[in-house]
């Protein structure tokens, strides 16, 4: 009777420290741009702040991870959240002593971005040694992880719009900061040092060996490819909506920052209910017909809800139907991750994928904002919106997405892993 509280401490640890963490992320999503505009008033502007806050995500993954692997997991994720937490401090720290040009705030985003994706890798490379710590299915727990990072948006995205309202986008800025020290505290307290894959990285290989072997591992994998590059392109295209494109219309159209919040908050709150959903029914679902339905009412709906110019209600309704729909996006991918990667090359995986899966994010932002400023947000919103229910219906042409309806042999959970999008 005792024993269990304690066994469920690494994977309460985790779930909850990442939500705290991605709570916090949250912050700045809807802080930083909703600053930018209104110190510069430009959509190149705040694109560029947009590219210059994605880029370390892609650089970050794919060069973080094999240094996730050697330092350990754990470890890993504290010092992350640690080192991101100063550098988002520093941005209202400076603002109020010596100023801020923008060419030095661009810099301290850029800087609190680079060790955020490893630690989020960090810690989604512990979970299957903590679920089955817990005693907990992996597949249930990959859930509540997915659950936990939806159920940011739902309720980060609304506080952060009301926080900017009321308080300005800097004092959310600081916020954020004191976010990530709750998550390394949460982490160091709750999950143990002894917490780690039984099998691990030994660092005699040499760095880009190491990372030569994450990214030959990927290529060998030819679903695993197909699944980086669709996520590639729709990360573009999700990157246009979420870096400027919705900022922009929530400004000019809906009443600022409480209604951008409020939309990525449904939106988050759509996903949670769907990640939960999955988590108790996917096993039953066809996969890719589950991933292409799940990907069409997610992608397009929202950017063509916006170009038609509803008013806030019905742009909710929308949002939180893409949301439910986009919860069952990341388990079923995660599931199909849990039965390829070997634990003691979890990190620099993940980083390999995370980084293909995230390249374009950047330039989705800067396209955003010059496509905002010379072509206008309506055709903007309406040509990705047509690109992204195109690009989704791809699995259906067959290739080696027909393997993702294929059952995988049973493995111990030391051999899976999960990836995001």
């Amino acid at each position: 009777m005792n024993a269990a509280p304690h066994r469920r401490g690494p994977l309460a640890g985790l779930l909850i420290g990442h939500a705290v963490s991605m709570t916090g992320n949250m912050l700045t999503f809807i802080a930083l741009p909703l600053y930018v505009l209104a110190q510069t008033g430009s959509p190149t502007a705040t694109g560029i702040t947009g590219a210059f806050a994605t880029a370390p995500v892609v650089l970050g993954g794919a060069f973080g991870g094999v240094v996730v692997d050697r330092i350990g997991y754990r470890r890993a994720s504290i010092l992350a959240d640690l080192v991101s937490g100063v550098t988002v401090a520093a941005v209202p720290l400076l603002d109020v002593t010596i100023g801020l040009p923008f060419w030095a705030l661009l810099a301290l985003v850029f800087l609190s971005g680079l060790l955020d994706t490893p630690g989020q890798t960090a810690r989604n490379a512990l979970l299957p040694e903590a679920a089955a710590t817990a005693g907990v299915p992996l597949e249930r727990a990959v859930g509540w992880y997915e659950a936990t990072e939806r159920g940011a948006r739902l309720v980060g995205a609304p506080v952060a719009g009301l926080l900017v309202a009321a308080l300005g986008g800097l004092t959310v800025l600081a916020i954020d900061a004191a976010t990530f020290a709750l998550s390394a505290a949460v982490v160091a307290l709750l999950v143990p040092a002894t917490l780690r894959p039984t099998e691990q990285a030994s660092g005699g290989d040499g760095y880009w060996r190491e990372f030569g072997a994450g990214l030959r591992f990927l290529f060998t994998e030819p679903l695993l490819r197909a699944v980086v590059l669709l996520v590639l392109v729709t990360n573009f295209f999700d990157a246009t909506k979420s870096s400027v494109l919705l900022p922009l219309v929530a400004e000019r159209e809906l009443g600022g920052a409480a209604a951008f919040g409020l939309l990525v908050g449904v939106m988050g709150g759509g996903a949670v209910i769907g990640s939960l959903t999955f988590s108790a029914v996917g096993h039953r679902l066809p996969r890719r017909a589950t991933f292409v339905t799940a990907f069409a009412l997610a992608g397009a709906p929202p950017f063509w809800s916006l170009a038609a110019g509803f008013p806030l209600p019905v742009q909710a309704a929308v949002f939180g139907l893409a949301g439910l729909a986009a919860g069952a996006i990341n388990p079923l991918i995660g599931a199909v991750k849990l039965e390829r990667v070997p634990a003691h090359m979890r990190a620099r995986v993940y980083g390999v994928i995370g980084a293909g899966a995230w390249a374009a994010i950047p330039l989705g932002a800067l396209g955003a904002g010059l496509a905002g400023d010379h072509l206008g947000v309506t055709p903007t919103l309406v040509a990705v919106g047509v690109g992204y229910f195109l690009v989704v219906l791809t699995p259906l042409l067959g290739g080696p997405w027909r393997t993702l309806d294929r059952p995988q042999p049973d493995r111990r959970p030391h051999d899976r892993a999960t990836v995001p999008t």
